[in-house]
């Protein structure tokens, strides 16, 4: 073999390895993306025109993230806010259309006291979605229900199934179950069936 094969050899191998090692980087980093997001991954891919540009506002997001000044709950404030929690569970037996409001309101100051934005729902959405992507199809849609409520366009079973969904962001949020995994129905009615109210 001549001295020119083997650098053109030498020089084939090198390109091989650097496409290789970035190959590896770029599935390593989809990977830390697709576990950092969870099912938000697959939504904004899905949203996006190309994988790379969803994987471009993934890691925006982390980056605007990371200018957050985010603020751990004091013990007292997060006593403060399971014990509101409770008490809007306990007012959706008798005004459930008036709770889903109440609910919404409440996560959002969650939200707010934490450090998060809460102007835009769709900013708020992208910064949550960071350290809270695996709640986010639950707040989307309890949003949503509460949207069409405020049209008077929401039954009492579409209410309820807000307020489960509002649930699961707040105790993602709050770092534990606000209250007991019953509902209000079954705590005061055992037997009563809200899909009939």
């Amino acid at each position: 073999m001549s001295s020119t094969q083997i650098v053109v050899i030498v020089l084939v191998v090198l390109v091989i390895v650097a496409v290789l090692a970035v190959a590896a980087r770029s599935l390593t980093n989809r990977r830390a993306l697709r576990n950092r997001f969870g099912p938000e991954y697959d939504r904004v891919v899905a949203e996006q025109d190309s994988r790379s540009a969803a994987e471009r506002e993934l890691r925006d997001r982390e980056r605007r993230h990371a200018e957050l000044t985010l603020t751990p709950l004091t013990p007292e404030s997060r006593a403060r806010y399971a014990a509101a929690w409770e008490e809007l569970q306990v007012r959706f037996i008798d005004s459930p259309g008036e709770t889903v409001g109440d609910a919404d309101e409440l996560v959002t100051r969650l939200i707010e006291e934490q450090g998060y934005p809460t102007g835009d729902f769709s900013d708020q959405i992208a910064h949550l979605s960071v350290e809270h992507a695996r709640t986010l199809t639950n707040y989307r849609d309890a949003h949503e229900i509460h949207l069409r409520n405020s049209r008077g366009e929401a039954n009492t079973e579409e209410l309820r199934q807000a307020v489960v969904h509002y649930r699961a962001l707040f105790a993602d949020l709050l770092g534990e179950e606000p209250v007991g995994q019953q509902t209000p129905e079954q705590r005061h009615h055992p037997d009563h069936d809200t899909t009939s109210r």
